[in-house]
């Protein structure tokens, strides 16, 4: 019987969008590069900072560097400005900690980053663990970390749940052998998560304690 559940960050429990495209933006128009619509982003992110600025320096790949210097010095001042849980996230949370689940969160988002993050919008929230990109860990689809944060709790893949919004949390839920839920309420498309390996869907984060409940 699984006890434990595993999130994703961006696109998942909060939008951030807004906050990550006008941070690479201003990194942009420093280096003297052009800028990209918010909605652009929902593509580009979701795979980590550095993957993030080697796609919006393509055409400019010698600016790579300082444009991705310049994001991390501005994200890190600027994360919560526009960023806000989607509606519902912190009732589902708040019900499966009730309920005795273990509660953690895995992004691509650097790790400072995530822990800033979380403590902000879900203050004393009592996550078991959350994660981010370090640099002796691939990031995901890679399952490295999200096992690693298993292991350090003695929990096996197959007793937990992971839960994303992008074909790399699909990908990376089914690399480390968790059942998997796709959420429709973030950057992707429902075909995005059906044809990378979602098990489930969500249209509402209720959903997934409908999920959980009948499996």
């Amino acid at each position: 019987m699984k006890k434990a559940i595993m999130f994703d960050l961006d696109g998942t429990l909060i939008n951030s969008l807004p906050d990550i495209a006008a941070a690479m933006n201003r990194s942009l128009e420093k280096n003297s590069l052009p800028t990209f619509d918010e909605a652009a982003y929902r593509y580009m992110v979701g795979d980590g900072v550095i993957n993030l600025s080697l796609r919006v320096t393509k055409e400019h790949p010698e600016k790579q560097q300082a444009v991705l210097a310049a994001y991390m010095e501005d994200y890190a001042r600027n994360c919560a400005v526009r960023t806000h849980p989607y509606g519902g996230i912190r009732e589902m949370l708040c019900a499966l900690q009730e309920n005795g689940w273990m509660i953690f969160v895995f992004s691509n988002k650097d790790q400072q980053d995530v822990e800033k993050v979380c403590s902000f919008y879900f203050p004393g929230f009592p996550f078991t663990a959350v994660g981010g990109r370090r640099e002796d860990i691939p990031v995901k689809p890679a399952p490295d970390g999200a096992l690693l944060m298993l292991n350090k709790f003695a929990l096996s893949p197959d007793n937990c749940w992971y839960v994303g919004d992008t074909n790399t949390d699909m990908r990376c839920g089914n690399n480390a052998g968790m059942e998997t839920i796709g959420v429709l309420w973030g950057f992707r498309e429902k075909e995005e998560l059906v044809e990378t390996g979602a098990k489930y869907l969500a249209d509402k984060p209720a959903d997934i304690l409908t999920i959980l409940e009948n499996h």
